[in-house]
């Protein structure tokens, strides 16, 4: 192996930069976040690549081209955590990427194109009720509002992105010329079991799902729970539980369509009463936005013709509606070539989950490489990779940068 150790051993050094050792938690813009930072400026510049932190927040590394000014390819991922995370979770599409870099700067090797390897923070959105806000700023997508969100203690996004060293008047500034930018590939744990239980160390992701969340509110008649016959009851909560495996139908309609009820609360909540009210939340995802919103539409008919038949009440109000991000076919191809040159069968899957990705898909065409985690398990300190896979993951991705070909993107469509 060539890459894989370094590389872990370096994603464990990274991981010390948290809130609350052993375990890792790095939010945006705190202390840890801009150790973290610091810390990734100096293997870039180790590596041989400018580097600076950009308005947002965002590390950013350049390798110039065989030519100073050439258009770049952007890598990258997130260094930003969950709380009590796992040390892969975009750690390792950044320092992945800085490898590939590396070694390219052994070799004295320089390409037809430059190379920009970003790391983004805010990816999560734990800190503040809005999220990619490194990537949106450089596709130039950031919301106005952005920088009025407050945390939890009352900080305000512009405040704490000041005292980290951003730049909130200068975040126009961050969005790029689509013209000087020829795409972005971010290297990213798969974050589910479908690698694993095909045998496969990598894979080439399709799309980025869209997503439609909905909280739904059913309220009935509360009563004890003694006196009421069954037959007289017009329960919230039954009626909730039948709807859940409504939802959890819906999900295994079709292929690559997923749908979770991931929180459900009754009130009054009384071991003797019966509910009054039940609240859940939906969550439907799918690569195809098509799909998904015919499944939207069956389900909630089919919620509706269930609070009628237990004579409850509905009321269902979506929350958030996001499109489906799809990977540029000419990337994927060249990917998947590079995956096939390492001896590995190129195995096509969409992303359940969100990634920086799908906000630059608003500024160039984009792409991403999935590296199997043990279990499908992330957002946990359980996340693991193994030393083989992430020597895979730079060999690869090297490979595709010293193939990769700018041109039929820039005559092809850009999705």
């Amino acid at each position: 192996m060539t890459f894989g150790p370094a590389l872990m051993a370096r994603l464990d050094d990274f991981a010390q930069h948290s809130a609350d050792r052993p375990a890792l938690t790095r939010l945006y813009l705190t202390q840890e976040h801009r150790a973290a930072a610091d810390q990734l400026l100096i293997w870039m510049r180790e590596a041989g690549m400018a580097a600076h932190l950009d308005a947002a927040g965002t590390v950013v590394g350049r390798y110039e081209g065989d030519m100073p000014g050439l258009p770049a390819l952007l890598l990258g991922s997130h260094i930003d955590t969950v709380r009590n995370a796992g040390k892969y979770d975009g750690n390792l599409g950044v320092l992945a990427a800085v490898a590939a870099v590396t070694e390219l700067n052994r070799r004295g090797e320089r390409l037809p194109y430059a190379i920009e390897v970003l790391g983004f923070g805010d990816e999560e959105g734990v800190r503040f009720p809005v999220t990619l806000t490194g990537s949106r700023a450089v596709a130039g997508t950031i919301a106005p509002d952005a920088m009025a969100a407050r945390d939890r203690d009352g900080i305000a996004l512009g405040a704490a992105l000041k005292e980290f060293g951003g730049d909130p008047d200068g975040l126009g500034a961050v969005a790029r010329d689509p013209s000087q930018v020829l795409g972005f590939v971010e290297v990213h744990i798969e974050q589910g079991p479908v690698l694993e239980s095909r045998g496969l160390p990598l894979g080439i992701v399709t799309a980025i799902n869209g997503a439609s969340r909905y909280a739904v509110t059913v309220t009935g008649q509360a009563g004890h729970a003694g006196t009421v016959p069954m037959a007289l009851r017009h329960d919230p909560l039954a009626a909730a539980a039948e709807m859940v495996l409504a939802v959890e139908t819906a999900g295994g309609a079709e292929p690559d369509l997923v749908a979770t009820v991931g929180r459900m609360e009754a009130k009054p909540g009384a071991v003797n009463v019966i509910p009054g009210q039940a609240t859940f939340t939906i969550d439907l995802r799918s690569p195809r936005d098509d799909s998904r919103k015919a499944a939207a539409a069956g389900l909630l008919a089919t919620l509706a013709a269930i609070a009628a038949r237990r004579g409850v009440a509905l009321d269902i109000q979506p929350t958030h509606d996001a499109p489906a991000a799809h990977c540029h076919p000419i990337l994927m191809r060249q990917l998947g070539q590079a995956v096939a040159r390492a001896g590995i069968i190129p195995h096509h899957l969409p992303s359940g989950a969100g990634h920086d990705a799908m906000a630059l898909a608003a500024l160039c065409p984009m792409a991403m490489l999935f590296v199997r985690c043990k279990g499908g398990i992330s957002h946990n300190p359980a996340e693991s990779i193994t030393v083989e896979d992430a020597d895979l993951a730079v060999a690869v991705l090297l490979d595709f940068l010293r193939r990769f070909d700018p041109v039929p993107l820039a005559e092809g469509p850009r999705s």
